[in-house]
């Protein structure tokens, strides 16, 4: 199928740059992507910066295995639930250094300090701890992603999802670079955090300048 094909090249694909960041270290995260009602998943005890699109999983929203030598990523449920709840079209969960850091330390949420994060859904919140691979856990990150496209895991990570594999990349990247701004931040005093009024004013701004698309100068 040609389509599924593509979702398994981009989460290989994906797999391999998120370690490239460094935000997967050796077999730390995994990677889905969704073809109508098919899941393309990285698999259990993969080394991600070594991924190549024939070792990928595929399985069905139930979680059924169709394809794929090896076995599924332990996450597979968290993944599963999260196209289930928010029609998502890829996630990806890694073990970021900075996001891992932030969700150690904070135990509710990733204040709003930069103006970017309303791209996860401003405030990120913290999942509380539970044991890795378990419904338990999966619950608890799915309530901590209502409202946004990004949530971190106490004492474990960070989980983001997209309408596509770019976009829940680009989430995740997003998001270690808001929990390293934080981090430094907080090292020089207490970081400010944007208020109500102040984001409203950014989303007006966002909409009448067309921001984040490329645009033709004036003549």
């Amino acid at each position: 199928m040609e389509g599924l094909d593509q979702q398994r090249e981009r989460v290989a694909a994906a797999s391999r740059r998120l370690a490239a960041e460094g935000l997967t270290p050796g077999t730390a995260g995994n990677v889905s992507a969704r073809h109508e009602d098919l899941v393309a998943v990285s698999p259990t005890g993969a080394v991600l910066s070594e991924l190549q699109a024939e070792d990928v999983t595929v399985v069905d929203l139930d979680g059924e295995q169709v394809d794929g030598s090896y076995a599924p990523t332990s996450e597979l449920g968290l993944h599963l639930g999260v196209y289930r709840r928010f029609n998502a079209g890829a996630v990806v969960h890694t073990h970021a250094p900075m996001a891992t850091a932030i969700a150690c330390v904070l135990r509710e949420e990733l204040p709003c300090v930069h103006y970017q994060m309303l791209m996860l859904g401003g405030a990120v919140k913290i999942a509380p701890y539970r044991t890795f691979g378990t419904d338990a856990l999966a619950e608890a990150v799915l309530q901590a992603l209502e409202g946004h496209t990004a949530a971190l895991m106490a004492n474990h990570g960070a989980l983001t999802y997209g309408n596509d594999m770019a976009g829940a990349v680009d989430n995740m990247l997003l998001l270690e670079w808001a929990c390293g701004v934080y981090w430094h931040a907080a090292a020089l005093g207490k970081p400010r955090v944007l208020g109500r009024e102040q984001l409203e004013a950014v989303v007006e701004q966002i909409v009448s300048r067309n921001y984040g698309t490329t645009q033709e100068r004036d003549s």
